[in-house]
């Protein structure tokens, strides 16, 4: 092997290579190379700022630059040759830059420790995986929205306990994962301020007696400030830590629908239709129709959640400033931002081409005695009974018609009569499905003219904020 990819980092301290079981468990390289780009971007940055405070010369710097061009054609050509024995992303682009442009490419890391190259290497990387997440969560929040207002007048049961409760509207459930994911966007909004302070130029930890600029850097960079402390700016895993809080919490959310669309799209709801492009078969019941996109999202919340809670246990005990367990918080910010991204595309293909069974959902809403609280607000509202005198009331006719076999708009008026002798002919007026609905006019409520006006509200506030 040649010397450029032997790793002599610390050949001056050591007299002997490191064990073949200590390189393989040291080395990086197999996961730290998506960084790529973001290392690339830091050390122009750095190298620029070197020369513009008199620390390397132009022609230095120039020649950096020219070899990091090179660099990042080779990579994303696929032509470049990455070497376990270089442990990282930052040493193979360091020794390839040294055979590029010779002894120039050593001044690079003047003022610089892999310690906050990593740190803002890693931050640069979760500012891009935020601002993709976001966009793929707006055109999720489109999706619901197109359902949302097809569907404001279609009746469908909502449930509690996964009971028939009251009577909704599908476009008010569609609006509330709308609400859900405008939340999920605006965490991920907020992680982001705090992702992006530059950690550059803090050093190993200490900072550097060079004249550096941080200030450059960070605005080269697009970072809003450079970070105030050089022991938190280079061990700081806590911007991981939120990103992943935001993705599991965005991931939880996803699963909570992809529940809701394997019970409803079952033989036994029937409420909704998977198209084929997100469904599968039996491999030997061919009758079957499995929603497995729908499953495996449900699936990988669990395991978005254990990145978060992974790199959580390993910061919890590590001592300031860097301990090589911070290696560890790569893989699983990797793992989460690339299987959220899938989960997110796959439920906006599936709610898109998802068909919604309308006869099945208002036979389902008619159900179950779900207007049993229209009920008892009536006998509050005209007969002036204290709510839970209504409410043992509606429930003792709920029992008469369960012996009976019928919904409430099945008993007479004579049999209602003999729980509350007072009801009157006008309460069959509050017992459809369709009046219950239509009277939850409160702010937030699921009756149709709410619904086509949320979505309104909802649409215009999308557009707002993609157009800032």
């Amino acid at each position: 092997m040649s010397e450029s990819k032997t790793n002599t980092l610390w050949g001056g301290r050591f007299a002997a290579g490191p064990d073949a079981l200590m390189a393989a468990i040291n080395a990086s390289i197999g996961f730290d190379r998506r960084l790529y780009a973001c290392d690339i971007a830091g050390s122009r940055a750095h190298a620029a700022m070197l020369a513009d405070c008199g620390i390397i010369s132009e022609e230095d710097a120039a020649a950096i630059g020219q070899g990091l061009d090179t660099i990042l054609q080779e990579i994303e050509s696929g032509d470049f040759e990455f070497s376990a024995a270089l442990e990282d992303i930052h040493m193979n682009i360091e020794a390839r830059l040294a055979d590029l442009i010779g002894p120039a490419a050593g001044r690079l890391h003047t003022a610089r420790s892999r310690n906050d190259q990593v740190a803002t290497d890693l931050r640069l990387w979760v500012r891009d995986a935020i601002d993709g997440l976001d966009a793929d969560l707006k055109d999720l929040q489109s999706a619901l929205l197109d359902k949302a207002e097809a569907h404001a007048d279609t009746l469908m049961p909502g449930f509690t306990h996964l009971q028939s409760a009251q009577p909704v509207t599908y476009g008010h459930h569609m609006l509330a994962y709308v609400a859900m994911v405008g939340r999920d966007r605006a965490r991920l909004s907020d992680a982001r301020t705090r992702v992006n302070e530059s950690p550059l130029g803090a050093a190993a930890l200490a900072g550097t007696s060079f004249p550096v600029d941080r200030a450059q850097t960070a605005a080269a960079l697009g970072f809003d400030r450079p970070m105030a402390n050089s022991l938190d700016a280079v061990s700081a895993r806590d911007f991981a830590l939120e990103f992943l809080a935001a993705c599991a919490i965005c991931a939880t959310h996803l699963s909570r629908l992809a529940e809701e669309i394997v019970v409803w799209s079952s033989a036994q709801f029937g409420f909704v239709g998977l198209s084929d492009s997100f469904s599968t078969g039996s491999s030997i019941m061919p009758q079957k129709r499995n929603p497995d996109a729908a499953e495996l999202v449900r699936a990988k919340a669990g395991r978005i959640v254990g990145a978060l809670t992974g790199l959580a246990v390993v910061m919890k005990g590590l001592p300031l400033a860097y301990s090589k367990d911070m290696q560890e918080d790569k893989e699983p910010v990797f793992d989460a931002a690339d299987n959220l991204a899938v989960c997110i595309r796959a439920m906006t293909g599936m709610i898109g081409e998802m068909t919604v069974n309308e006869d099945r959902l208002l036979a389902a809403a008619s159900a179950g005695f779900a207007t049993a609280t229209d009920l008892a607000d009536w006998l509050v509202r005209e007969l002036g009974l204290p709510f839970r005198d209504a409410h043992r009331a509606t429930g003792a006719l709920v029992r008469l018609a369960e012996e009976r076999g019928v919904e409430l708009a099945g008993l007479t008026l004579e049999q209602m009569q003999t729980v509350e002798p007072r009801v009157t002919g006008a309460v069959f007026d509050v017992l459809s499905v369709q009046y219950s609905v239509a009277s939850r006019t409160s702010f937030g409520g699921t009756a149709p003219d709410n619904v086509r006006a949320a979505a309104v509200a909802a649409r215009a506030a999308l557009a707002a904020r993609s157009g800032r």
